[in-house]
């Protein structure tokens, strides 16, 4: 396992880290707790929660990823916990999620109820990462490439929530803080204020970044590159469709099948992609899978990548497939595929 720091930060972190939505939904918490052990035993130390999780939830789950991992954390002890790298999110408006709280917004009130009852959940007394799930504002985000107008009744609030962070980070409960599913404006707008006022500043941004979800390129990289801001890249796989297995068909058992409103990745170019990409990896005598995650995990902008899987084995492959490096020749064949059908999964 290589490892990375957060940027800005002394905070070591394993460049794979266990994303965990499908906890508590597609997997039960004993099946959680072998795959947080697995992924210890490999060498992971960082682990990608959210407050709203699992994926397909409602408020009848709601909450129960946190609540499998705190078990998992209390089972280890604090010794072993205080070596991991825990990361969590509040959840924003615009979802369809009020039965969260009301109101879904980033004020004092919900921040402050939001981060206690993650660490209740989680069973710990500080989070390590603490990320915004998405903006406040409506902006171009899940399935939108582009943005053609403003949500005009949207308040300014960057300095407000960074003055809530501010406080808890001083009373202990949180270390660091990150955004997710952000744009250009946003990120820089978070670091304007956090160094005008000496504030806390973002060390990180989790966004989709994949073979067929490019758009991080557009804007993003060069900012936080060169503002050293850490991105914490999703859906390597594309939410299981770079694995190859959708092009057969979308089985009852596979995760489109279950979420069907999760339509990103079900495009016709979407697939026409992955074909051509799957037969540029079995060319070069490597699985989709194994192409997929390594090309992320080859740029220099990508601090660490999250991956998921339902079962150990998905897992194992998923983590192994990090032991491939892509030779300049297939990466410029990947351009050519890329700039034939550009980002079919916005």
């Amino acid at each position: 396992m290589k490892y990375t720091t957060l940027p800005k930060t002394n905070v070591k972190i394993s460049t794979v880290c266990l994303g965990t939505m499908t906890f508590g939904n597609q997997n039960t918490e004993q099946e959680a707790h072998s795959q947080l052990d697995y992924a210890i035993e490999r060498g992971i130390n960082f682990i990608d929660t959210a407050e709203m999780y699992p994926i397909g939830g409602n408020e009848h789950i709601f909450g129960s990823t946190e609540r499998h991992i705190g078990s998992w954390l209390h089972k280890i002890g604090t010794t072993e916990r205080e070596k991991l790298v825990v990361a969590t999110k509040i959840a924003g408006p615009n979802r369809g999620m009020e039965y969260i709280r009301k109101p879904l917004d980033f004020s004092k009130k919900s921040i402050t109820e939001a981060v206690e009852l993650s660490l209740k959940n989680l069973q710990t007394d500080y989070i390590d990462l603490y990320q915004m799930h998405w903006p406040e504002r409506v902006m171009n985000m899940f399935q939108k490439r582009g943005l053609q107008e403003i949500d005009a009744s949207w308040q300014y609030s960057f300095l407000e929530i960074l003055h809530v962070f501010d406080g808890l980070i001083k009373e202990g409960k949180i270390k660091h803080i990150g955004v997710s599913n952000e744009n250009p404006y946003g990120v820089m707008r978070y670091l304007m204020e956090s160094e005008k006022h000496n504030l806390p500043r973002i060390v990180s941004i989790q966004n989709p970044y994949s073979l067929l979800n490019r758009l991080y390129e557009v804007g993003l990289s060069e900012i936080t590159m060169r503002e050293d801001v850490g991105l914490l890249a999703y859906s390597p796989l594309g939410f299981g469709f770079l694995t190859g297995k959708y092009l057969d068909g979308i089985q009852p058992e596979y995760r489109m099948a279950m979420f069907p409103n999760f339509k990103r990745y079900t495009n016709e170019n979407c697939y026409k992609a992955t074909q051509l990409y799957k037969e540029l990896a079995e060319a070069n005598t490597m699985t989709l899978t194994q192409m997929a995650i390594a090309f992320v995990n080859q740029q220099n902008f990508v601090t660490s990548t999250i991956i998921g899987a339902t079962t150990l084995e998905q897992l194992k492959e998923d983590i192994d497939a990090f032991d491939t490096v892509l030779s300049p020749e297939i990466l410029t064949k990947i351009e050519a595929i890329q700039e034939s059908i550009p980002n079919p999964a916005p």
